[in-house]
């Protein structure tokens, strides 16, 4: 009786550990063939594909279209993982609305969608932290579809997800990310776990908010792939001033240090000190009005119940999470040649599949 009871136990122990084997599918770190997959999902947005389908993963819905001009698709790993992939800018001029409403927004706040319909996010902790806001309108219209799609797939036992994109779409799987993390324990069940390919995203937000992501996919859960001859990772435009320091920093003793100089060196050292210091902040005040107030006006004409949290005043734009870089070389040049008519020759799909090709 003993040694059945025993061995029932050993079965269990077993199966258990089975299931928690099969129930952490993901990884940490970098994995080429897993970024080439999600590449392929990207390019699962395109009517023409060109680089080939996902060859592990078979889409199982597709959202409407939301926001301005925002879909999503849900796919499923033949391991059982899911892959929630955030399409990129399209030809559609409110598509790249959503770029160009590019001033910042406090990383917790809320949007006003409806008379009677505000979402709430919190995309880091610091309050110093903040993001672009035309992004932050697309991840929150995404995430009203998204998630009562991922209550289903929590249901029926999934609870390990890719999140990725390309281009915009990239941006949007940080906002994403972030959003979906602060929703564990609360709507989300604390042992789901999430991975992020990000493939040629942009700048996402400041660097408190990059501080924050950062922390938060530490230990190979993040990624941006980069094709160093690419310019959209380079953009939003960034203004860094002297307020977008951490509190301690030795520009803030700078006016009493020049107002304990004498007279006429006070005047000089006043006028050599605003010289470098009011360039940026006037540069900083004219992006928010042109990239934000004057942006805003225009969203509202496409979302009319639209109204934006107070802008934060940074647009100190930064590289966010781990960058795994593919670098151009001579080869690369060769097949794809720089070119003032094809602006687009080192972000398109066939550029990126063929360096990450390269990648040992």
């Amino acid at each position: 009786m003993k040694a059945r009871s025993i061995s029932f136990i050993f079965v269990l122990i077993c199966l258990s550990a089975g299931q928690l084997c099969a129930q952490n599918r993901l990884k940490p770190g970098f994995e080429k063939a897993e970024a080439i997959e999600m590449l392929k999902v990207a390019g699962g947005f395109v009517d023409s594909v060109i680089i080939g389908d996902p060859t592990t993963c078979k889409r199982v819905y597709r959202s409407p279209i939301v926001g301005l001009d925002n879909v999503w698709d849900l796919w499923q790993r033949n391991d059982g993982v899911g892959v929630i992939s955030l399409r990129g800018t399209t030809l559609n001029a409110v598509s790249w609305l959503e770029n160009f409403y590019a001033a910042m927004v406090p990383a917790t706040g809320q949007l006003q969608l409806a008379p009677n319909e505000t979402f709430s996010y919190k995309l880091a902790r610091d309050p110093r932290a903040a993001v672009h806001a035309g992004w932050v309108i697309g991840m929150a219209y995404l995430a009203k579809d998204i998630m009562p799609k991922l209550d289903s797939a929590v249901k029926k036992g999934t609870r390990e997800f890719i999140i990725t994109g390309d281009s915009q779409g990239g941006a949007l799987a940080y906002l994403m990310t972030s959003y979906l993390h602060s929703q564990l324990g609360n709507r989300l069940p604390t042992d789901m776990r999430f991975k992020t390919y990000c493939i040629a995203g942009p700048k996402p937000g400041n660097l408190y908010y990059a501080y924050d992501y950062e922390n938060l996919t530490q230990g190979g859960w993040g990624f941006n792939v980069v094709n160093s001859s690419d310019w959209v990772p380079e953009i939003p435009m960034s203004i860094q001033t002297t307020d977008d320091f951490n509190k301690t920093n030795p520009f803030v003793g700078v006016p009493q240090a020049i107002r304990s100089q004498k007279f006429f060196k006070r005047i000089a050292l006043n006028y050599a000190f605003g010289k470098l210091d009011k360039p940026t902040r006037k540069a900083q005040k004219s992006y928010q009005k042109f990239l934000g107030n004057y942006m805003e006006r225009i969203v509202q004409k496409n979302l009319p119940n639209y109204r934006s949290p107070v802008y934060a005043r940074t647009n100190n734009y930064v590289r966010t999470g781990q960058t795994v870089v593919l670098l151009a070389d001579d080869s690369y040049r060769q097949k794809f040649p720089d070119t003032e008519k094809k602006l687009f020759q080192h972000h398109l799909l066939p550029a990126y599949f063929y360096l990450m090709n390269q990648l040992k």
